[in-house]
């Protein structure tokens, strides 16, 4: 059984400014718990149903995590998530170390992108084109998020991230010669392009795209064409076809 304040702690984990003070983030769910228990994550504590405990009892075990018990009322009383009868992990945040692309590696970097499902999305389109890396303005939505974890569907466990300001970081790396690509209305056609094995993806803003600050660091402008009517893509869609035709082209 819940005590009153571990109740009060999770819960006061759904607001960003304690989850920077307690250095602590949720995960919740059957499939993002999973994938947390079997990372590199350290889980400070796991509230499980007996169902989930029993049908996960060898992977719990394996990393050693102590698991607690409760009832599938107990547990959607601290949960975000509008069901969840299986589990909720309290889990430490990691230090926001600074990254940069490899030899050969395509790394994306998000120019203020602001609602949590779209990075969520983003963080699994990474992890299915196998980005490891994912480069964020101060301005963009915090990876810790709930909302961004959900959608992100245990994606988060397998890419990394660094949150700094953009133009600083790029005024460093440019002068390496990287290609840094942007997406942009009037850049080249995305079906005709011929990326380079390494190099940086920019996505910008849902709603204003890349902003000032990043521009001049863009290298080559590309867009994707529009055939029929619509106003505007979805930025997790348009990061998706962008990826894939880079993916494409660099087999």
């Amino acid at each position: 059984m819940l005590t009153n304040n571990q109740r009060k702690y999770i819960q006061s984990l759904h607001q960003k400014k304690f989850r920077q003070q307690s250095g602590a983030f949720l995960v919740e769910g059957a499939k993002s718990v999973q994938e947390v228990i079997a990372s590199d994550f350290t889980i400070d504590l796991l509230l499980t149903t007996e169902d989930f405990r029993s049908q996960n009892a060898r992977l719990i075990d394996s990393q050693r995590i102590p698991a607690e018990i409760v009832s599938v009322s107990e547990l959607e009383r601290v949960t975000t998530l509008e069901s969840n009868n299986a589990a909720v992990a309290v889990v430490k945040t990691k230090e926001n170390r600074p990254l940069v692309a490899g030899p050969d590696e395509f790394v994306l970097v998000l120019d203020d992108i602001r609602d949590p499902g779209n990075l969520g999305t983003i963080l699994r389109i990474a992890d299915w084109y196998g980005i490891r890396k994912l480069i964020c303005s101060e301005t963009t939505a915090e990876v810790y998020n709930p909302k961004v974890i959900s959608a992100s569907k245990g994606s988060f466990t397998r890419v990394s991230w660094w949150y700094g300001n953009l133009a600083g970081f790029f005024a460093e790396v440019n002068p390496q010669r990287v290609p840094v690509y942007g997406a942009f209305l009037d850049g080249k056609d995305v079906h005709g392009m011929s990326f380079s094995k390494g190099g940086y993806l920019v996505m910008g803003n849902e709603s204003n795209g890349i902003g000032p600050a990043v521009s001049p660091y863009i290298t080559e402008k590309i867009t994707i064409p529009r055939f029929g009517e619509a106003e505007s893509l979805n930025v997790g869609i348009a990061t998706a076809v962008i990826v894939d035709n880079w993916k494409r082209s660099t087999k």
